[in-house]
């Protein structure tokens, strides 16, 4: 029985992040925290590189790992590319095991995507036996309650309305080589009493007026509350833990879309 998790970042997907997902709005925040908690770093659940590659620049010695060998390929090309050469290694973020300790670790918009609770609070083992003492893990969670479209799925008449249909219209992505991506999604399950979701992408790609490729994955998380993570960063060891909003140095409140919290080993 394969009990990895359920994750769509792969062939199409993969390529798909690697040719638009590019900006990292959060390296500036990163980039503050590792001068206070030092290096080296490690980038858990690095995908693509999307925030690898700033630090690489700003000369960070960083190193990545990812459960998805095809993000992964497109990391190393791109920073081969820039005459980088960082550490990735293809493992899982709940069972990952790496030759170096670290001062800091963070793990962007990827925590949910553990595989479960118990495989989350594995993760968050893992980062503390791989940081030095003192050396700190940064991770994040999206605050669902502040967002209506993503609230109302907790109300039990609007999930009558689940599986959502496949939309027509897919989203077009025109890439650097002229060829194009469709992607539609929709959500397949939310489960408030456990917390978690199940969303769902079907991917195509042309070129020259020629469908060339067609994938469909699906992908699982888990919805977390500042409470409950606070609970599990303390079973996992870290006994001091700040929750900052929206990658600010401000305390994070009830308003802010993110929450990022910054646990000290």
């Amino acid at each position: 029985m394969n009990d990895e998790p359920i994750s769509w970042h792969y062939g199409l997907m993969a390529e798909n992040w690697a040719e638009f997902s590019t900006d990292a709005r959060e390296a500036p925040y990163f980039l503050r925290e590792i001068a206070r908690h030092g290096q080296p770093v490690l980038d858990v659940g690095c995908g693509t590189g999307r925030v690898l590659l700033p630090l690489l620049r700003a000369g960070i010695d960083v190193d990545g790992c990812d459960i998805s060998k095809d993000m992964l390929h497109y990391c190393r090309n791109k920073a081969e590319s820039e005459a980088f050469n960082p550490n990735l290694y293809n493992q899982p973020m709940h069972a990952f095991e790496l030759p170096r300790k670290y001062k800091t670790i963070y793990i962007c918009d990827s925590f949910d995507l553990a595989g479960s609770r118990e495989k989350g609070l594995d993760t968050l083992g893992h980062c503390y036996a791989h940081l030095e003492d003192g050396g700190a893990l940064l991770l994040n969670i999206q605050a669902e309650y502040t967002s209506p479209a993503s609230w109302e799925w907790w109300l039990s008449e609007k999930r009558k309305g689940l599986p959502q249909p496949w939309p027509e219209d897919g989203r077009r992505s025109l890439a650097s080589d002229g060829s194009e991506y469709f992607t539609r999604f929709r959500l397949v399950d939310v489960d408030p009493l456990e917390q978690s979701y199940t969303r769902q992408v079907r991917l195509e790609k042309w070129k020259s007026g020629m469908l060339i490729a067609s994938e469909e994955y699906t992908l699982c998380g888990e919805m977390y509350l500042k409470n409950e993570l606070l609970l599990m960063l303390n079973v996992a060891g870290f006994r001091e833990i700040f929750v900052r909003g929206d990658y600010t140095d401000e305390p994070a409140t009830a308003d802010h879309e993110e929450l990022v919290f910054i646990a000290i080993r």
